[in-house]
């Protein structure tokens, strides 16, 4: 059973597809990559499950006697569940107060061991993991492993394989989609996307960002753009690079709590201040009516973090982050996912904005 255990992967091959209403928006082709299939409905999965295969390896202990401890705002926790439980390992996961009663069941459900919720943000979430839960874990003689929810190589590695599925698949999309490309007709079945010019993602502490830019230097695509998008009081990769140092926050105001790691990790303030990448910041309001907008159109719920990405197309912000956009341009959008959303979820928000207008 052990050696079976070992040979699982706890993430996908996810599909890349071309959404027709945000090429038109946008005026160029738009394609999405859906992380949001991963099996605990989020990027997570591909860097937590790789990090918690590399542990495994590297202890080298039965994955019945391995227990892993994450501390996370949520979407990082519930994929850590998936991969232990994939991989025969149990699971704790440590949430700050911020995180929804829908996201802890959810961690519960996926069959976490224990879900306890402690202080105002990550940061003194994963202080009372690290000082106080796994030390009693250890006391006890547990195999207990730490599980950072997106500062380590292991993440980054396993985050970086979206660049690389997308370098693999965008060529080929003139199979399946009319797809605009300067001197050939999108009939000719020898017709290849050669090149992507930018990639947009969400970042929060910046383990998604930091994968995807080591991907594409392994690709040699220093010249594809990468755009950042953050709400306003979850900003922390924005403010750092505009004062070109890192900066934590005091709080985290925004609604897209799952967005709400303090300081980004160095790792992606240093990619940050690459001349390819642009930095934005839109506001909850964009991303709540980016989130509604996206489901009627895409059929996909996704939460506030992951509906910022398509927020930028909506918003008509493409032209200038973008140099040269136009009709044969390729945008791709890194639909992240996140489970911590539902109809009534987005009702909330949507009265809560409703009523701080109000007064």
């Amino acid at each position: 059973m052990g050696s079976e255990i070992r040979t699982k992967v706890p993430y996908i091959e996810t599909p890349l597809i071309k959404s027709t209403t945000l090429s038109e928006v946008a005026g160029c082709n738009v394609f999405l990559k859906l992380e949001n299939l991963q099996p605990s409905g989020s990027f997570k999965s591909r860097g937590i499950g790789n990090y918690l295969v590399a542990k495994l390896a590297e202890h080298a202990s039965e994955p019945s006697n391995t227990h892993f401890y994450c501390s996370s705002g949520g979407n990082a926790g519930l994929a850590c569940v998936h991969a232990a439980i994939t991989l025969g390992c149990r699971a704790t996961i440590v949430v700050p107060m911020s995180t929804t009663a829908y996201m802890i069941d959810k961690m519960r459900q996926a069959g976490a061991t224990d879900v306890i919720q402690v202080g105002a943000s990550w940061q003194e979430a994963d202080e009372y993991l690290t000082g106080t839960l796994m030390e009693e874990a250890r006391a006890k003689g547990e195999v207990a492993i730490y599980v950072p929810p997106f500062n380590a190589q292991e993440i980054w590695d396993g985050n970086a394989t979206i660049s690389k599925e997308i370098a693999k698949q965008i060529p080929t999309m003139t199979r399946h989609y009319p797809v605009s490309i300067d001197g050939k007709s999108d009939h000719d079945l020898t017709a290849r996307i050669e090149n992507v010019d930018a990639v947009i993602c969400s970042v929060g502490g910046g383990g998604l960002f930091s994968g995807l830019m080591q991907g594409l230097d392994d690709l040699s695509m220093q010249k594809t753009r990468v755009i950042t998008v953050e709400t306003l009081g979850a900003d922390s990769l924005y403010q750092a690079v505009q004062k070109r140092e890192l900066v934590t926050l005091p709080a985290i105001t925004s609604l897209a709590t799952t967005l709400g790691a303090r300081t980004v990790c160095k790792k992606a303030f240093e990619y940050g201040l690459r001349e390819q990448v642009s930095a934005v910041v839109v506001s909850d309001a964009e991303a709540i009516a980016a989130s509604k907008r996206f489901a009627s159109e895409e059929r996909f719920l996704v939460e506030l973090s992951c509906s910022v990405v398509p927020a930028v197309v909506y918003g008509g912000k493409l032209k200038e982050l973008v140099p040269g956009l136009n009709k044969n341009s390729v945008i791709v959008l890194v639909i992240c996912g996140g489970v911590n959303i539902s109809y009534e979820i987005l009702e909330e928000y949507t009265a809560g904005l409703a009523s701080t207008h109000a007064s």
